[in-house]
């Protein structure tokens, strides 16, 4: 498994494994937590992605059990949270309305729920979840400052930002956003080219890439673009969801997709993306279904 370094003090698995199903198992019991933490690292894949508001606010809590009965897991891992999301839920069910909160005091309380929750000492990333239209970015530039000076978190980013949500909160910073967490895939190919990814190609930023199965719509897809990934898929030897990994793999960019699922054997099968080596036209024809025409 490659490691990819988001800073100069940080280093991630290439593949990283999403927690935000983790509350939808059937079973959550510490055991089987680690079974597939365990499966993920067997195969070099060290990274694993949180969320305070994932599982209406308990995966964390849960991914805590498995920390907790095995204290030794902690070593072998990266782990990154999210925050900045009040949903009418769980702890927060009795919030007025879902909204962001990017506020000092809402992130540092956050942080401390979720060091709590997850029963470890600091957080390796921590990432404000969305876009805030209500931003202080100064304030909340300084909190994720500090944050980093206290040694609770090793490193900030954010998730889904655009450009200049982007530019405008590294303006108020000294730290250096680590990452920006986006949608891309073969069913979200904008991305390639709206700007996002070339902005953050250009500053050398590597990208992790949120629900790279579209949610699992590529899995279902029985048009040309699933046509094209069972043809290559064939050619390797794996299923069409090692190909549409292989797809972001692939791109000069560096991306890391963080990939979700409770099921065991398919945990066991997610390195198969590493088997798929893609060239410029096997890229293209995966572009080309997904465009749904031919490029100019």
């Amino acid at each position: 498994m490659d490691r990819i370094k988001l800073t100069p003090d940080l280093e991630f698995s290439r593949l990283v494994y999403g927690m935000w199903r983790l509350g939808d198992d059937t079973n959550t019991s510490p055991a089987h937590v680690e079974a597939k933490i365990q499966s993920c690292l067997d195969q070099g894949i060290t990274t694993f992605d949180q969320a305070d508001i994932y599982g209406g606010y308990q995966a964390e809590a849960i991914l805590g059990g498995a920390l907790k009965a095995n204290p030794a897991l902690r070593q072998r891992m990266e782990i990154v949270t999210k925050c900045g999301i009040i949903a009418q839920a769980g702890r927060h069910s009795g919030a007025r309305v879902t909204h962001y909160n990017t506020s000092r005091a809402h992130i540092e309380s956050a942080v401390d729920t979720s060091l709590s929750e997850m029963g470890i000492e600091h957080i390796d990333l921590l990432l404000i979840h969305r876009p805030d239209p209500f931003m202080d970015h100064h304030e909340t530039g300084a909190a994720l400052d500090d944050l980093v000076k206290s040694g609770k978190v090793r490193s900030v980013g954010v998730s889904n930002f655009r450009p200049w949500d982007w530019k405008l909160l590294q303006s108020a910073m000294t730290s250096k956003l680590a990452t920006n967490q986006i949608e891309i895939s073969l069913a979200e190919i904008r991305p390639f080219t709206n700007g996002d990814l070339a902005f953050h190609q250009r500053l050398g930023t590597k990208l992790m890439a949120w629900s790279p199965l579209g949610g699992g719509s590529l899995m279902k897809n029985d048009g040309k673009l699933g046509a094209v990934m069972d043809e290559i898929a064939s050619g390797f030897g794996v299923d069409r969801s090692a190909v549409a990994i292989a797809f972001l793999l692939a791109h000069p960019a560096g991306m890391l997709p963080v990939l979700g699922t409770n099921n065991l054997e398919r945990i066991g099968k997610i390195s198969e993306a590493l088997k798929v080596k893609l060239d410029r036209e096997a890229w293209y024809q995966l572009y080309e279904a997904a465009l749904g025409k031919k490029v100019p």
